[in-house]
């Protein structure tokens, strides 16, 4: 990620979310309209306690992808027990690249869960959505994208 640092130190994992919030103003104009309304909620990157819509902790849950060419998938992160009130399905449009990089391996979490995100312009006028878990890296880029908190089984 370019602004958001999400990095696994020697006694835990170091989050800071602080440069892209920075930056995200400047981006208003060049995320698509779905990108833009999920980067800016204040939620988003709000790690207090009680805010049940910040994507931190979150757990991925599935993965959707279209096998019929229309460049279609959804990432579901299912609710943290102690955190959130529902879960959260991102449907990406137009998707261009989509990989999962395992980097380390946390034998201690039974599943992966989301450190933190960001959302930058893409090249083509769409959006790049990476997303840093706890054992992997999940970057799509897309034309845009829609994130629905709710149930996601």
């Amino acid at each position: 990620m370019k602004y958001v640092t999400a990095v696994w130190e020697s006694d835990g994992f170091f989050l800071d979310p602080r440069a892209y919030l920075a930056e995200l103003p400047n981006l208003r104009d060049q995320l698509p309209a779905g990108a833009w309304l999920f980067a800016s909620d204040p939620a988003h990157y709000d790690m207090g306690r009680g805010n049940s819509h910040c994507v931190k902790d979150l757990e991925l849950s599935g993965i959707q992808v279209a096998t019929d060419k229309s460049g279609g998938l959804a990432l579901d992160f299912a609710p943290n027990q102690w955190k959130h009130d529902s879960g959260l399905r991102v449907t990406y449009s137009g998707v261009t690249h989509f990989s999962i990089d395992y980097e380390h391996s946390i034998d201690w979490m039974p599943v992966d869960t989301v450190l933190l995100d960001e959302i930058l312009p893409g090249e083509d006028g769409g959006c790049v959505h990476e997303i840093a878990l706890t054992d992997a890296n999940i970057t799509v880029r897309c034309q845009d994208l829609e994130a629905v908190w709710g149930d996601t089984s």
